[in-house]
């Protein structure tokens, strides 16, 4: 587990170095590859204390205090949302952006999470 951990973090720290893709608010979620990998090889509870351990450690390490708020695409609707009483109505246009691109990057890390955790053994 703690192999893995140090692994999400760094991982997450990697995509804080990456530049945007041209959509602010847009993340690959690299370290989600660790997170689905230890689901399948180490089960449900811990993957869910790396993750949470990773989000509280890169917060914690790396200064980034928004990133203790997780879960994708709620995340994104409370960006819309504040966003909307800051700015007003006409950002919500922006919601099915983010909506598609987390969709997009989340079977991509689906997709590399399954070539792991068929290609590695942990006995």
């Amino acid at each position: 587990m703690a192999m893995c951990i140090a692994l999400a973090m760094i991982l997450s720290y990697v995509e804080s170095l990456l530049p945007s893709p041209g959509v602010p608010g847009v993340k690959l979620g690299l370290a989600n590859l660790v997170v689905i990998f230890a689901l399948y090889k180490l089960g449900w509870g811990e993957a869910a204390g790396i993750s949470l351990l990773r989000v509280f450690l890169v917060s914690l390490l790396f200064g980034h205090a928004a990133s203790l708020m997780i879960g994708g695409v709620l995340h994104n609707v409370g960006q819309i949302l504040t966003a909307w009483l800051l700015m007003g109505p006409n950002v919500v246009y922006y919601l099915p952006v983010l909506i598609l691109s987390g969709t997009a990057a989340g079977v991509a890390i689906g997709a590399v999470s399954a070539l792991l955790i068929r290609r590695v053994d942990l006995k």
